[in-house]
């Protein structure tokens, strides 16, 4: 069971002040946050790719470069990359870099992109929304199964036995599909044999359970065995000191950030109640000590069949100390707990998986 967090590099105002943040800042913090969770032992960090002012990280590849000098052992990755508006050849060029850099440890994660800005940033037509996705992710998977390279679509012009360089330190470089739950994406991924991750912010992690099974039947269908491929979650979360501690420090920013998305996106009201629901047990908020959310995670991974899970910190501007904490409790406390309980349960149930 892999332990990791993402981010998105939001530079929101400050809840108190109405301070905001300068994207610089926040992009120097975030390396700083990759650099201790690398110290603290967690297995992944992922930074997502926007094009809007609230977010700093457009290019989480060079977020991602500044920290690989700097760390040893964490996984880097994309969360996601807008592949629908990018082009394939760059992307995997940005990763193989990465994965120079940092010396076999950069990852890949393609999806569609839950925002639509990058589309006439780059001179795309909405319309092509799922095309654009299918024919680029196409082209991708060739490109890190073959150094030259032979392609024709629709969006892009052809490429004719061509290299793509450099070539990265691993073989092939992971690609991994990023998906809101969407049944079409999940069965992709395990169609095309890549890993998966699904993005679990909302309702009751249960519920993603029968589309584990789907990707899973999908893969065996198409001949990859689907005991081996990696399933992961990302999820909004803070680890306090207490319980109550973390709901007080976590639930200010995430609300006004939910609510500024629910204004643009017509979602209701998100309040105290919203929160308080969402962080208990079955909820899809993984705030509170680290007893609780180790606890949350455990049962995430026997009951829906996560085996990385990613915790989204902070939702909205927080204090960078506040954020540093969380990080450290997370690999120190959470991380062990959970490894050392998921291991047992494996072992106990070695066979029947």
């Amino acid at each position: 069971m892999e332990i990791g967090l993402s981010t998105f590099v939001e530079t929101t105002p400050d809840v108190e002040t109405g301070k905001v943040i300068s994207h610089a800042q926040r992009i120097r913090e975030v390396v700083e946050e990759i650099v201790l969770a690398d110290q603290v032992g967690l297995d992944v960090f992922g930074v997502g790719e926007h094009h809007r002012e609230d977010y700093a990280a457009s290019s989480p590849a060079v977020v991602l470069a500044a920290a690989a000098s700097q760390t040893n052992r964490i996984r880097l990755t994309s969360a996601v990359t807008v592949l629908s508006s990018d082009d394939p050849v760059r992307v995997f060029q940005d990763f193989a870099t990465l994965d120079a850099i940092s010396n076999g440890r950069a990852e890949i994660m393609a999806g569609r992109g839950s925002f639509i800005e990058s589309f006439p940033l780059f001179g795309y037509d909405l319309k092509d929304y799922d095309q654009l996705f299918e024919e680029k992710l196409e082209l991708l998977l060739k490109i890190t199964a073959s150094e030259k390279v032979t392609w024709q679509g629709g969006h892009r012009p052809a490429i004719n036995n061509l290299g793509v360089y450099p070539r990265p330190v691993q073989d092939p470089l992971p690609v991994w599909i990023g998906s809101g739950g969407n049944q079409e994406s999940v069965i992709r991924a395990g169609l095309l044999g890549l890993p998966l991750v699904l993005a679990i912010i909302g309702g009751s992690p249960q519920h993603f359970a029968p589309l584990v099974e789907l990707y899973k039947k999908a893969a065996e269908h198409a001949g990859h065995d689907a005991s081996k491929l990696p399933i992961a979650s990302h999820s909004h979360g803070f680890v306090g000191e207490s319980t109550e501690e973390a709901a007080a420090k976590f639930f200010p920013s995430t609300q006004q950030a939910m609510n500024k998305l629910g204004r643009e996106r017509g979602w209701g009201r998100y309040d105290q109640t919203t929160f308080d629901s969402a962080r208990s047990l079955h909820g899809a908020l993984y705030v509170g000590d680290p007893q609780t959310v180790a606890e949350k995670i455990i049962n995430l991974r026997k009951n829906v069949g996560i085996t990385r899970f990613m915790l989204h910190c902070p939702v909205g501007t927080m204090p960078h100390e506040d954020v540093m904490r969380s990080i450290e409790l997370l690999g120190k406390e959470v991380a062990p707990i959970v490894r050392e309980e998921v291991a047992k349960w494996e072992k106990e149930n070695e066979g029947k998986l």
